[in-house]
């Protein structure tokens, strides 16, 4: 079977990922095809009212009011 197919039971869902930078970290090099994934940046948002994370994917990731990961809209 060709590995480009993903089993059910690989996916993980972001919010899923546990609350840590590391484990952020890991989970987009998996969804990056091995590519490591970077912190560019992490600072406080007044906008959001929270601590957010520029990454090198070119997205922005923060945790929510329920301890999980989330994209944060530009």
């Amino acid at each position: 079977m060709s590995s480009a197919f993903i089993r059910e039971s690989d996916y993980q869902p972001l919010s899923e990922v546990a609350p840590n930078l590391s484990s952020l970290l890991l989970y987009l090099r998996r969804e990056n095809g091995g590519a490591a994934v970077r912190q560019m940046k992490s600072y406080y948002s007044e906008k959001h009212g929270r601590e957010v994370n520029e990454m090198s994917d070119g997205l922005t990731y923060a945790l929510s009011d329920r301890g999980k990961w989330i994209v944060i809209p530009d």
